[in-house]
């Protein structure tokens, strides 16, 4: 298999096989994958523009270079796939919620296993056309909200697509539900703090929840920014906040 970006198809990639096959007589490559460029707004990501962005860049942002990931085979390679930081912005919003729901996910109940192949085969018939990682995507999903599998079942499939999507689902639920097992509550004149167990994270938290009800905005606006220095990510709900680490 050789890959390479679609502007490589022709003439790089067409003097590669007539020069290696004549040197080696025989046919070189069995497949080409040739791939559609990453956009901005303004055009092609360009390295010899210094217009480019990578992944170091992205995890110096707080994202997860998962989430990347995910946004990457949301499109199917052959299509160009715009970048900008709202698309990210819905990609990590997406890859916290799949996450979530596999989390959810108790691991009770019979593994039916002519259901669990029929989901296995959809999954495999959309990678088996023309790679469609969008697709396949999609067939995770469905085994998230199918009526036919129990929680064992959707674990195992989980398990199965993501040793293609390398997604690194369970491990990530797994962690989310150890957050969440260690996860404190504090609470102060009718405003809930729910963060991962540690006291002056919640007391930071809490005194922003303060300067809000007190409409000192510059003053929850400044510990916000103190928190996400600290790599805390603060989400207000309905009567407080819920804290979690980046």
């Amino acid at each position: 298999i050789h890959c390479g970006g679609v502007d490589n198809a022709f003439p790089h990639h067409t003097n590669e096989i007539a020069q290696s096959e004549a040197y080696l007589g025989h046919p070189w490559c069995r497949y080409w994958m040739h791939i559609a460029h990453l956009d901005t707004a303004g055009g092609k990501m360009s390295k010899s523009k210094g217009e480019f962005t990578t992944v170091s860049t992205l995890e110096e942002r707080g994202y997860d270079p998962l989430v990347y990931r995910l946004f990457c085979l949301q499109s199917h390679y052959r299509k160009a796939l715009v970048f900008t930081w709202e698309n990210l912005d819905n990609a990590k919003a997406a890859y916290e919620k799949l996450v979530g729901r596999v989390a959810a996910l108790t691991g009770e109940g019979e593994v039916d296993a002519a259901a669990v192949s029929k989901y296995r085969e959809a999954f495999r018939e959309a990678l088996g056309n023309d790679l469609n990682t969008s697709l396949g995507v999609t067939r995770l999903y469905d085994v998230l909200k199918a009526k036919d599998l129990t929680d064992a079942a959707k674990r195992e499939l989980v398990g199965d697509f993501d040793q293609v999507l390398g997604l690194d689902l369970l491990k990530k639920a797994e962690a989310r539900r150890a957050e969440q097992a260690r996860a404190t509550t504090s609470a102060v004149g009718g405003y809930t703090v729910t963060g991962e167990g540690d006291p002056a994270i919640d007391a930071l938290v809490l005194r922003r929840g303060e300067a809000k009800k007190a409409k000192n905005f510059a003053e929850a606006d400044r510990i916000r920014e103190e928190l996400k220095a600290q790599g805390i990510e603060v989400t207000d709900v309905p009567g407080g906040a819920v804290w979690k680490r980046m």
